[in-house]
């Protein structure tokens, strides 16, 4: 019992800690990519208390229900976006036999099925506020779910395909360093499609503020919509940790401890994700839906083709 609870207590640690450092990292990056002077500003030495002075900034604004909302389900949407990924974290490892809540047979798929959950959270928050523009923004967050899950799941599958499990520890037991070129189309596609499952820039079309203000959270202030960015930079790690652990080898490298390359490896990809959403203009919806089915649905078809004969020959 005690060593579930301080598994427990870890996991919530690194859920509360990590989001954090990407979030105060997206700030810095963007700030020197854009010459954003504002996030140098808030504590001395290099604007470090930027992310104390947004924390205090959410908790002073006024917290606004619109009339003609549904109230119960316009409070809880932040908690339906937020808690899914705490409840994936359970099942992501650290290090082998280390940090890990659940060793699951089938923690892959439990991990993909939850993850889906989270994106409920914009589409009811979008529906509960009464407002035309975050009735749109939630629509378009429901139908880059249905195009994005697929190529996601697909990529996935050719992982747990030359695997032979679904275990996500049993995944990373069985990684070679030569599956690095052989499933990198899997995780070029796993990667942009989580991107688009997270509405990160340039797949960020349901919270588009220069055509629908922000969506599905346009009617949100204070704490929840905090909570919604809190959502959305703990969906960062996630993302980050499950390409690392499904397609870069997690735990694997030379000379340093197993857990130190897990966290290299997943706060690189975290820069990926802040860099695209410097470097590249946002899709028209034409464009993100042609990309998922012309192009990632066949290349995770290819990927998961050449799996299947590669575990055939060998």
């Amino acid at each position: 019992m005690l060593d579930v609870v301080l598994r427990f207590v870890v996991i919530l640690a690194v859920f509360l800690l990590l989001p954090l450092i990407v979030g105060q990292t997206e700030h810095k990056v963007m700030a020197h990519m854009q010459s954003r002077l504002g996030p140098m500003y808030a504590g001395r030495f290099h604007g470090w208390a930027q992310l104390i002075a947004d924390g205090v900034k959410f908790a002073q604004k006024e917290d606004v229900i619109p009339a003609a909302a549904d109230r119960r389900i316009f409070m809880i949407a932040p908690g339906v976006a937020l808690v899914p990924y705490l409840v994936v974290m359970i099942a992501i490892p650290l290090d082998r036999g280390g940090a890990v809540g659940v060793d699951l047979d089938l923690g892959l798929f439990f991990v993909l099925a939850v993850m889906g959950v989270g994106v409920l959270g914009a589409i009811i928050a979008g529906w509960a506020s009464a407002n035309k523009y975050s009735v749109l923004g939630g629509m378009r967050a429901a139908a880059q779910l249905m195009s994005y899950e697929l190529p996601l799941v697909l990529a996935a599958s050719s992982v747990a395909m030359a695997a032979g499990t679904l275990s996500i520890p049993g995944i990373l037991e069985e990684w070679q360093w030569w599956w690095l070129p052989w499933q990198a189309v899997g995780a070029v596609v796993f990667f942009v499609a989580g991107l688009a499952e997270l509405r990160r820039p340039p797949f960020d079309m349901p919270v588009a503020e220069s055509e629908i203000i922000m969506g599905p959270m346009t009617e949100y202030t204070g704490m929840r919509f905090a909570l919604f960015m809190l959502a959305e930079y703990v969906g960062i790690v996630v993302l980050s940790f499950l390409t690392t652990v499904l397609f870069l080898g997690g735990w694997h490298g030379p000379f340093l401890p197993g857990w130190i390359w897990t966290l290299i490896k997943a706060f690189a990809l975290a820069f990926v994700v802040i860099w695209l959403r410097v470097s590249y203009p946002r899709l028209r919806e034409d464009q993100l839906q042609r990309l998922a089915w012309v192009a990632l649905v066949p290349l995770a078809l290819l990927q998961l083709a050449l799996t299947g004969v590669v575990k055939v020959l060998l």
